[in-house]
């Protein structure tokens, strides 16, 4: 009896014991995801302001977006087996010291090239410093407390992606666009020596890095997303479109081909051989595709056409950006009686919807009333689409896949948005452009029309995913294994929380003994 007694005291003490370390790591990887995903969305508000004071063309604009969504997607993965070889807290801290540097180096861009050039030396950062949040996280809170802890984390990521316009039009107008850059430096800079102090450090040293891999899917998009950015400027059939796209389609088919054969790829291709992982991964790609690129322009409609300034440009994106708050939990409710399919396909159709109804109702004189429903229908369509999505994601692989499945999927969302601002800027540009508010709105419609048609068909492929009898929850997993477990499967259902951050990746718990 005694002995009972005295162990549940142990395990008492042990859990107390447990309460600080895994509060500094709450708020330290918290603070660093808000960061991070804060920098996704803010600078689309700054964007007129970038334009006027450095000058560049639309594709310049494109690639200031482009260059860190493009960077952080294809490397996320890599920053992860990266922290599990050499170590887990030096490498976020490392990544936290390369996205303070390359903040501070956007603010003092003298030029477009130099502020694209650092944006993605930013995304670099982001992506070796992102994947590590969630697997310090997850080690240093008791298995108990998990679940609360990453629905914090899942917040504070939710309202950064929904505070950027926000935030970034206040800072714009306010004092200048260049502090969307310098707000990072003192966080940075606090948090680099705050995390060499709390955060434990962890390793898993035969890890496997796949640079090959890597490289081939760094050289295909970059070749694909470069074609399309340059392609109304250079033409269709010049040679560096024409390369770029070739290129680019043959890298990336060696990357497919690459995933098939290689013993631990980065993305392992028979993943995709199941109906319901490819059906929710193309769904992802397709709603970033669509929303990324409705926002890059959207934002800029208010500012340059309507004549809203940043701030009032940012509050009047809300009813978008910031629904998935509000509709999210609902969404998990709804998914947990029904399946999270009808959820989903529910609301990729609402957001399809929605950027067809901005399309068919702009004009240069439009009203912010009229454009209204059409927000909150995208934004409740996104909230529909977050909460279950995830859910959907984990129950499609194995416990052993849980942590590249989520990698993945949070990787080809950034490749969505990326590919989005490509491709409906590459449509602006070919009808209209930014000599008058009418040929910005010539440009605008039929690229709306192109994101709207993009949800529809994520909306479809969101069907291909089996019913609610058809899925089986994988079965829990013990906390000593690598490789995305636990912790990959509480990543995923965070990242639905986090209102479309995409973060929550292929975090791996370190053995716990």
């Amino acid at each position: 009896m005694n002995s009972t007694h005295e162990a549940q005291g142990a395990e008492g003490t042990r859990d107390a014991a447990l309460r600080g370390p895994a509060v500094w790591a709450l708020v330290l990887t918290s603070v660093a995801g808000f960061m991070a995903a804060l920098d996704n969305l803010v600078v689309t508000t700054a964007l007129p302001a970038i334009r006027k004071d450095l000058g560049g063309a639309l594709e310049n604009l494109e690639w200031t977006v482009n260059a860190y969504t493009l960077t952080f997607a294809v490397l996320l993965m890599f920053g992860a087996a990266l922290g599990d070889r050499f170590g887990r807290r030096r490498l976020f801290m490392a990544g936290l010291a390369v996205f303070t540097g390359a903040s501070a180096a956007a603010a003092l861009s003298p030029g477009i090239d130099e502020l694209i050039a650092a944006r993605a030396v930013q995304g670099v950062g982001a992506a070796i410093m992102m994947p590590l949040t969630l697997t310090l996280l997850t080690a240093a809170v008791p298995a108990a407390r998990r679940g609360m802890a990453l629905g914090i984390f899942s917040a504070v990521s939710g309202l950064a992606v929904a505070s950027g316009p926000l935030v970034g039009g206040t800072l714009t107008e306010h004092i200048s666009w260049q502090w969307i850059f310098w707000l990072n430096v003192p966080i940075g800079l606090a948090l680099i020596p705050l995390a060499r102090l709390k955060l434990a450090e962890s390793t898993a040293p035969n890890a496997r890095l796949d640079v090959p891999g890597t490289l081939l899917i760094s050289g295909g998009l970059f070749g694909i997303v470069y074609a399309l950015v340059n392609a109304n400027a250079d033409g269709w059939t010049s040679a560096s479109v024409l390369t770029g796209l070739i290129a680019g389609a043959a890298l990336v088919g060696a990357f497919v081909v690459h995933g098939f054969r290689n013993a631990n790829p980065m993305l392992p291709m028979r993943l995709f051989q199941n109906r319901g992982f490819l059906g929710i991964n193309m769904a992802s790609l397709l709603m970033y595709l669509g929303m990324f690129g409705s926002v890059f322009l959207l934002s800029q409609f208010l500012q340059g056409v309507a004549g809203y300034s940043p701030t009032q440009a940012g509050v009047r994106m809300l009813p978008w950006t910031a629904m998935p708050l509000v509709v999210a939990p609902i969404a998990g409710i709804l998914s947990d009686r029904i399946g999270g399919r009808p959820v989903v396909a529910t609301g990729l159709a609402l957001q399809a919807l929605g950027l067809g109804w901005f399309a068919m109702i702009l004009s240069a004189d439009v009203s912010y009333a009229a454009q209204l429903p059409a927000l909150i229908l995208s934004g409740i369509g996104m909230g529909l689409y977050f909460a279950p999505a995830s859910s959907i994601l984990m129950s499609t692989v194995s416990p052993a896949d849980q942590g590249k499945a989520s990698g993945a999927n949070n990787a080809l969302r950034e490749v969505g948005g990326a590919l989005g601002v490509a491709v409906l800027a590459s449509v602006f540009s070919a009808q209209g452009g930014y000599e008058s508010p009418q040929a910005f709105t010539d440009g605008t419609v039929p690229a709306l029309w192109i994101g709207a048609a993009g949800v529809a068909v994520a909306a479809a492929f969101a069907l291909m995913v089996p019913g609610k009898r058809s899925l089986t929850t994988p079965a829990p997993v013990a906390s000593g294994n690598t490789a995305g477990n636990a912790a990959g499967n509480a990543a995923g259902n965070a990242s639905a929380n986090a209102s479309g951050a995409g973060y929550a990746t292929s975090a791996k718990v370190p053995a716990t003994g």
